[in-house]
């Protein structure tokens, strides 16, 4: 069992204080790859929504840790899809025993990703990612490791807060931007799904972002439909 140190992580927290401008990614690959000497583990990612409301890669150290996002954004399963979705902190000790995420527990075992713990990357109210730490073995995580990775998740925070502040340019800045403008509405449009269909977040989560991918719009485009019209929209005419 990992034991987080107040002391080591308060040191850790200052000394990783972002940088108001520069290139946020490097800023942000050095917040994770401190995170793995911090807390000990095998590796960590950071995930953010597109304007598919899907969630990808942002940064990673190391190829497992790029393997655990890019699965979970392909299958919409797993701890930081759910950590993402339902706005908690999601754990589980052993991919090889829980049955959760069916379509992407093997695929992790695979690339050696065994325990997962996640933590959901929230701005201006607004989640837009999940922050994720993953060990190459079972691993128990206990509640100290849960809440230093959320305090720790404000560094992340904090760093993305200054990029969009800056009106830092590029990929990254715009799927913040985007994921903050258009998050009410699909939250909203998960909630609908949620009560039409009686299914929880993840499901209904799925289902939107399913249809969006099928019909080859934005996620946040169906959503409007949905809450305007009270259904779906119909697939397209392939005769037309």
């Amino acid at each position: 069992m990992v034991q987080i140190d107040a002391a080591q992580l308060a040191r850790s927290l200052h000394r990783l204080e972002p940088v108001s401008a520069g290139d946020v990614t490097a800023a942000l690959q050095q917040v994770i790859t401190a995170c793995v000497e911090l807390f000990r583990v095998t590796g960590s990612g950071l995930m953010i929504a597109d304007e598919d409301n899907i969630l990808r890669a942002a940064v990673a150290s190391d190829g497992p840790s790029r393997a655990l996002e890019e699965v979970q954004a392909r299958t919409g399963q797993g701890p930081c899809v759910d950590s993402f979705v339902n706005r908690q902190v999601v754990t589980t000790d052993d991919l090889g025993t829980d049955s959760r995420w069916p379509e992407s527990r093997a695929a992790l075992i695979r690339n050696g990703v065994r325990a997962v713990l996640g933590v959901p990357v929230v701005l201006g109210g607004v989640t837009v990612g999940s922050l994720d730490l993953y060990v190459d073995r079972p691993h128990r995580w206990d509640d100290s490791e849960c809440d230093a990775l959320v305090r720790y998740s404000r560094i992340l925070e904090a760093t993305l807060d200054a990029a969009l502040r800056a009106r830092h340019s590029g990929e990254l800045a715009d799927q913040l931007q985007f994921a903050l403008d258009n998050r009410v509405v699909i939250d909203r449009a998960v909630g609908f799904l949620m009560a039409a269909y009686r299914v929880d977040a993840v499901t209904a989560f799925n289902i939107l972002r399913r249809t969006a991918r099928n019909q080859r719009r934005k996620a946040v485009e169906v959503a409007r439909h949905l809450l305007d019209t009270g259904a779906l929209p119909d697939p397209p005419d392939p005769r037309r």
